[in-house]
């Protein structure tokens, strides 16, 4: 360690300390100091003397160090950054609106939870990943760097699941960090992705972190529309379109089979790729989900991602960007540029968790699970939300789109709710333009069903 690094760490010890005392009490010498810290004489001193710049502490010759008073201590001046930085590519009111809903986040103990888009602790596979992770941790093979693309046996497992060849598929670190990617990787900044409205807010950063302006294309309850998405493609010259074609975030509506070649012939028509994100594949309540659109595709169009955060556990970061053709390759090459890889002892755990008989028993509990759960936020907000409806009722996913009476603000009744103890999801986040009329979002998968019947009667009499 440098002796700058190890004036920094003593520094900020020193600070904490200095924190602690009353103003104008002595600070120990730097002979004591030096002695505590197992650190250089010239070390102290450097550290004393940042603590004296910043206004900590004052030094006085022949008599010591002492504790500054506070309403001296200067402060750091930042102003500097935002010329230097430029204008900022990511809404930093979509960056995350729901971060004081996240479990463990300081101030939400005791809320309902009813806008976390994950599982509740108890429809996770918690027994079977901790056996997993134990067995897998005593592999030579899970503290080695793993190959860029992924473990050749997990390629395979998500591959079978979309019909494709191993080659054309990528491991990526979960299903956020595969949107960021593929935006960036396949598009140039300031070009445009064309999004169905409402979206997903995560696709919505993602492309405004990839420098990409923004098209909506109106959505109802069988997917995007072709006819608008004809009109934008026209307009904008747009190559990149991004859809949710199965239990779309927030709608939970499915592209119908009529929508998906016509969608699909417009994206040849105009040579423009579709990413699609399949974060509920797995999330099926009534039958079985739709095959991904990228098994209707045969020439490249379609960039399927894929995700185990959704229907595993949210801390198992383990996803993957399935692509052909060039394009396949241009997304493998640059994957080393980011991380060189996603860490072999969790690809491990997914590919232990893909393989075993604990896997297809998790899902059909987690079916149920869920479909219980979705059946009590229905009939409840049917009784107590007078003037509220839920439009489509999804039959995958976890999410209910809520629209509300009109003249409601959603965001002033999402503020209420969370003051009084909920969190849901206010309408306007998932509206790249206006939103046309007031919605929330209600999320089924992250509370009990007696915590589901309490927030939901409660968001009632906010209304």
């Amino acid at each position: 360690m440098s002796i700058d690094s190890r004036a920094t760490e003593i520094a900020s010890r020193l600070h904490l300390q200095a924190d602690s005392m009353q103003v104008g009490d002595k600070m120990p010498s730097v002979r004591a100091l030096s002695k505590a810290f197992g650190a250089s004489p010239v070390t102290i001193t450097a550290a004393i003397s940042s603590l004296t710049g910043l206004g900590v502490v004052r030094a006085e010759p022949g008599r010591g160090t002492f504790v500054a008073e506070r309403d001296k201590f200067i402060e750091a001046d930042y102003a500097w950054q935002s010329s230097t930085l430029g204008r900022s590519r990511v809404d930093a009111s979509r960056a995350d609106p729901n971060r004081a809903g996240r479990p463990g986040v300081k101030g939400t103990a005791g809320h309902v939870q009813l806008s976390w888009g994950y599982l509740a602790p108890e429809l996770q596979p918690f027994d079977e990943l901790r056996t997993l992770a134990a067995r897998c941790a005593k592999s030579h093979r899970a503290w080695t760097i793993a190959p860029p693309m992924g473990l050749p046996e997990l390629r395979s497992a998500f591959a079978a699941e979309l019909r494709a060849s191993p080659e054309d598929m990528l491991i990526m670190p979960g299903g956020q960090q595969s949107l960021v990617f593929a935006m960036r990787t396949l598009a140039d900044p300031g070009s445009t992705l064309i999004t169905e409205s409402p979206s997903y807010p995560g696709a919505t950063i993602a492309a405004q972190a990839a420098g990409l302006q923004l098209a909506p294309v109106p959505a109802d309850s069988h997917g995007i529309r072709p006819d608008k998405l004809a009109e934008t493609l026209e307009r904008t010259q747009g190559k990149l379109i991004y859809l949710q074609p199965s239990y779309a975030n927030p709608t939970g509506s499915i592209l119908s089979p009529e929508r998906r070649v016509e969608v699909l012939a417009l994206a040849k028509k105009h040579g423009a790729f579709i990413i699609e994100d399949d974060w509920a594949r797995h999330l099926s309540l009534e039958g079985s989900a739709p095959l991904p659109l990228f098994t209707q595709d045969s020439d490249g169009h379609v960039v399927s991602i894929a995700t185990l955060s959704k229907p595993a556990a949210p801390g198992l970061r383990v996803g993957a960007i399935a692509a052909r053709g060039p394009a396949g390759e241009r997304l493998r090459t640059a994957r080393i540029a980011d991380d060189m890889c996603v860490p072999a002892l969790t690809q491990e755990i997914a590919l232990g968790l893909l393989a075993s008989s604990a896997w297809p028993r998790h899902l059909k509990r987690l079916r149920a699970g869920l479909r219980e759960r979705r059946d009590a936020m229905m009939a409840q907000v049917h009784s107590s939300m007078m003037g509220a409806r839920v439009e489509h009722v999804p039959t995958g996913g976890i999410h209910l789109w809520v629209k509300l009476p009109a003249g409601t603000d959603s965001t002033a009744l999402t503020a209420r709710a969370h003051t009084a103890g909920v969190l849901i999801g206010d309408g306007k986040q998932f509206y790249v333009d206006e939103p046309p009329a007031a919605h929330l979002r209600l999320s089924y998968s992250a509370a009990s069903i007696a915590q589901i019947q309490e927030g939901v009667r409660l968001v009632a009499t906010l209304l």
